[in-house]
């Protein structure tokens, strides 16, 4: 990165993270857009995962693990970072809360519900993995990026170093359905003010900021000011979507 982002204002005690481009973070303004686009599929789930057992598997930074841990009955979150590790326990521990360093592979369960978001494209071995989560839970959340939207059009991958393989939708669907019941893919949109962005794009606002010299003061208040409503998930138009949100039942 040109650029190096540290995590600010956390609490006491809690050593903060830097931003790598392997998993995103909270409270660093530049990354706002990508906390919520993560933080918002959390929130959907934890509506779903009320009174469950969770297991919140590369659950990175933490934050997911405590959204969740605010409706389902237990959560324990899975990363085997050690940085990531000590930053989530010493911040987000709780009755209902608490993490585990160990490899996302070596998690055996049971618990009602296994949560794996944004994780299934760095996996090397994503069959194995999960025929382990069939076994496990008897409902698992796995999101991912859509290959159509992240990377150049007709790439097989998009720059993320982090990334092994970026699925289509029908590839996302194939991997999943031979180790589940049923699947259901749901996909995530822009709305709000980024839907507005989008239109304000296709008709050359990008062209109009540069020219006035906005750029800078334009996404220094923009990025910021980005929330969870700016975005939606919804099923349908999938080769549209910014991710697929999977809800596979065992």
């Amino acid at each position: 990165m040109a650029d190096t982002y540290t995590q600010s204002n956390q609490p006491d005690g809690v050593p903060p993270l830097e931003l790598t481009g392997e998993r995103t973070l909270p409270d660093v303004p530049e990354e706002n857009y990508w906390f919520r686009r993560h933080l918002v599929v959390y929130e959907w789930i934890a509506r779903r995962v009320s009174g469950l057992d969770v297991a919140d598997l590369a659950c990175g930074e933490g934050y997911g693990s405590e959204v969740l841990g605010r409706t389902a009955r237990s959560v324990v979150g899975v990363d085997a970072n050690p940085e990531a590790f000590a930053h989530a326990t010493a911040k987000y521990s709780s009755k209902r809360v608490s993490f585990r360093r160990e490899l996302v592979e070596a998690f055996e369960g049971p618990v009602d519900a296994i949560v794996f978001l944004q994780t299934i494209e760095h996996i090397e071995d994503p069959d194995r993995l999960l025929k382990g989560f069939a076994s496990a839970a008897t409902v698992s959340y796995i999101s991912t990026p859509n290959l159509l939207t992240l990377a150049p059009e007709g790439a097989e991958k998009s720059d993320n170093p982090w990334h092994l393989k970026e699925y289509r939708p029908e590839e996302f669907r194939a991997l999943l359905e031979p180790h589940f019941e049923r699947v259901e893919i749901f996909g995530l949109f822009h709305a709000g003010k980024l839907a507005w962005h989008e239109r304000a794009l296709s008709v050359g606002w990008d062209r109009v900021h540069a020219t006035l010299g906005l750029t800078r003061p334009f996404y220094d208040w923009f990025t910021p000011a980005i929330g969870t409503s700016d975005f939606r998930l919804r099923k349908g138009d999938l080769d549209r979507a910014l991710d697929f949100v999977a809800v596979c039942h065992a």
